[in-house]
């Protein structure tokens, strides 16, 4: 049987200083998580706020994503299954 759920993601920007702060929330009805990221501009680089949004917001948003990752193995514990397999991945390519 098919079942379609609706979770509701926002997210806050906030540039002050030459940093920006990123909150994402995330509101599944039954759990609330809070993601958060920070860019920091270099004093000697071009000023683009884009670029500290889209770092900021993307590191929050990965913050966020091993939040839901840890909780959805601790929900698999809780219900019996073995614990998840703690070997390095790698950071690119393909994934075994």
């Amino acid at each position: 049987m098919s079942q379609t759920v609706e979770w509701k993601v926002h997210l806050y920007l906030s540039e002050d200083e030459g940093r920006t702060r990123a909150r994402v929330e995330l509101d599944t009805g039954s759990t609330a998580l809070t993601g958060r990221g920070l860019a920091r501009c270099n004093p000697d680089d071009e000023d683009v706020p884009v670029i500290g949004d889209e770092l900021a917001a993307g590191r929050a948003l990965s913050d966020l994503g091993q939040q839901l990752v840890r909780a959805a193995e601790h929900d698999l514990e809780s219900v019996g299954a073995p614990p998840a397999s703690r070997r390095p991945r790698p950071g690119y390519g393909w994934i075994a």
